[in-house]
């Protein structure tokens, strides 16, 4: 098990910029792949973007492709949602999680069901 804590989001203008982090407990942090989520208001929660636990992997939903950058710091157990060119329709709840998987296809990480641990999320608000 692993405890996850997102912070960074907040209110910005479109095409500006804002930076997530999701800080985990646990020594095992390293072994899992890492991924990020979304779910705006009446909205089913979506994936945006998953890295595998080496870091040398990462994956994008289109919608944030070109714009999103994941990484992550093992040594600081934490990982890193960049967004650039932030739109209105990027407004939600963000959510980091955890999974065991190790797989290198897209869909390893780009379902919810991969995932057996998720942060209480951050708000993010893009205005227009």
């Amino acid at each position: 098990q692993v405890q996850l804590v997102e912070s960074g989001g907040g209110v910005v203008q479109a095409g500006g910029s804002l930076r997530l982090s999701c800080a985990a407990s646990g020594r095992t942090f390293s072994m899992y792949g890492m991924g990020w989520f979304r779910q705006a208001p009446g909205k089913e929660r979506e994936f945006v973007a998953a890295i595998r636990w080496s870091g040398g992997n990462s994956y994008y939903a289109d919608s944030v492709k070109g714009r999103f950058t994941i990484s992550r710091d093992n040594a600081k157990n934490t990982v890193y949602l960049q967004m650039n060119s932030l739109k209105p329709e990027d407004t939600a709840v963000y959510y980091c999680a955890a999974g065991s998987r190790r797989g290198y296809s897209y869909s390893d990480y780009v379902t919810s069901s991969a995932y057996d641990n998720w942060g209480q999320g951050t708000q993010v608000t893009v205005s227009s």
